[in-house]
């Protein structure tokens, strides 16, 4: 058994802080620390809010043996070429110790998507996370990629350095658990973070 901490990113935080509850997690003994990762926080939109990606660097380099990781970023409000890029500078940060976690996003969640015209439909959502999952394994790879879908066209390209981790950096699905939708997607990848599903009833 494994133990992390979770950090929402927002109120009365900063960067110094988080830094310092990482070392202090990793000195104690925990085995992860991950971040949630917002634009707004969704129950406190005017609360401060500080970048995870960038968060996660700095404790990168301020630790040598906690995982770090987040928990999720929504896929379908990044570019995955991206993704893969930063989380490959992240694992080569980190020593291999990088944890991608991923998902749809909250389905009632206007601050990080509704108001900057991001997609609001599940569907199309899950539609976008498993194909931008596809590219960033590929571009992991180190080969050359080629890929055409529905949402994303990506046209003979390979990305290197390949992370430290192989064969390549975990991915962790999200979502609402006993949904079937987030488990069957959590089964083709490497593990999963799920909350339990109340579908409003508390």
């Amino acid at each position: 058994m494994k133990y992390a901490i979770g950090v929402v990113p927002a109120g009365e935080v900063d960067i110094h802080a988080l830094v310092e509850l990482a070392q202090q997690a990793e000195a104690s003994g925990w085995d992860g620390l991950f971040i949630e990762d917002y634009i707004t926080h969704w129950v406190a939109p005017d609360a401060p809010t500080l970048d995870p990606w960038i968060s996660l660097a700095v404790m990168a380099m301020r630790t040598t043996s906690i995982y770090l990781g987040l928990l999720v970023t929504p896929l379908s409000r990044r570019r995955p070429w991206k993704v893969a890029r930063e989380a490959v500078t992240l694992d080569h940060l980190a020593n291999g110790r990088f944890i991608l976690g991923v998902g749809l996003g909250g389905p009632k969640d206007p601050m990080n998507f509704d108001r900057f015209g991001e997609v609001v439909d599940l569907k199309q959502r899950a539609e976008i996370l498993d194909e931008a999952l596809e590219i960033i394994a590929g571009l992991w790879s180190g080969e050359w990629l080629s890929y055409t879908g529905k949402h994303f066209k990506v046209e003979n390209v390979r990305f290197l350095p390949t992370p430290v981790q192989k064969p390549r950096i975990p991915i962790w699905v999200g979502g609402g658990y006993p949904n079937q939708g987030p488990l069957r997607r959590a089964a083709r990848w490497d593990g999963s973070c799920m909350y339990k599903e109340s579908h409003g009833k508390g």
